[in-house]
């Protein structure tokens, strides 16, 4: 019996369950997220293991409150170093420099290499085995079913519609899907990029592999789709990218690829806003 008045006791206990749950989250055999929810009706965020088709396990961060829950952390995008131009740590894109002979870059869109860690995913790029294991249907906030046209995930996307240079020409992007906003809206994603950019795309979507006007690739275009028949200066608003961006080269090449062509962060003419320059994209599946 704890002393009357005593706090330590409660406070020992909520510890003790804690670490219990933690404990048993070891235990669990499940492919994604959404089966952890489904099985073990589990309704905590935070790090679970999850294994993978072929018997391998791993650990990533499951988001079990966001519009139902279930969904399972598989990438990030960041910038690490936005004057690096297509040096180390920019693995969505290339870290070989700009190269035609490279037209696909380190081809982390397409491919089965893993980086990185879940503790640092916010601030660094990542990917796990879930990114080409989970057939999933939705991605991210964005509550579409569209995942299971185009293969069940990214990686299957992405041969389809290949990140690479000289892939297509202007106006040849892949998918756009009408995205349902948990945070913000239109109107805040519109701002997030240079005032010269806001007649070159509709925000409220999610755009795949856009090719700019020089034929370089990207991968994603987030919250934001290229209007037809425009400059098709997407390497200003869109993210990830092949192994060649021929204008100015390197000047457009990296992982966020031309954010900062009229300054890092000033969100005037070409720039884009330094929270969307400074930004992690956490890419997720359900």
């Amino acid at each position: 019996m704890w002393p009357h008045g005593d706090t330590k006791a409660p406070v020992a206990t909520t510890v003790l369950n804690h670490l219990e749950r933690l404990r048993n989250r070891a235990s669990f055999i499940a492919n994604s997220c959404k089966e952890i929810r489904d099985r073990y009706d589990q309704k905590e965020d935070g790090l679970y293991y999850l294994t993978t088709a072929n018997g391998g396990v791993y650990q990533t961060f499951c988001d079990m409150t966001t519009a139902g829950g279930g969904w399972t952390l598989v990438a990030s995008v960041h910038e690490n170093n936005m004057y690096g131009k297509c040096t180390v740590g920019d693995r969505w894109s290339s870290q070989q420099g700009s190269n035609p002979n490279w037209p696909d870059g380190d081809g982390n869109w397409a491919n089965m290499v893993t980086f990185g860690t879940t503790d640092g995913a916010t601030s660094d790029d990542f990917k796990n085995p879930g990114y080409y294991d989970i057939v999933a249907e939705d991605m991210s906030v964005w509550h579409r079913r569209f995942l299971t046209i185009y293969g069940g995930n990214l990686h299957q996307l992405f041969k389809l519609y290949p990140v690479r240079y000289n892939a297509g020409a202007c106006g040849n992007t892949g998918p756009a899907i009408p995205i349902m906003y948990d945070f913000g809206n239109i109107e805040t994603t519109r701002g997030f990029y240079g005032p010269n950019l806001r007649n070159q795309f509709e925000p409220g979507f999610i755009t795949f592999r856009p090719i700019n006007n020089v034929r370089a690739a990207m991968a994603i275009c987030s919250g934001v789709k290229p209007i037809p028949n425009t400059r098709c200066d997407t390497e200003h608003y869109c993210i990830g990218g092949g192994g060649h961006f021929p204008e100015q080269a390197p000047r457009q090449c990296g992982d966020f690829p031309s954010f900062d062509w009229n300054g890092y962060g000033t969100n005037t003419e070409w720039s884009s806003s330094k929270e969307i320059t400074e930004a992690a994209v956490l890419l997720f599946y359900r």
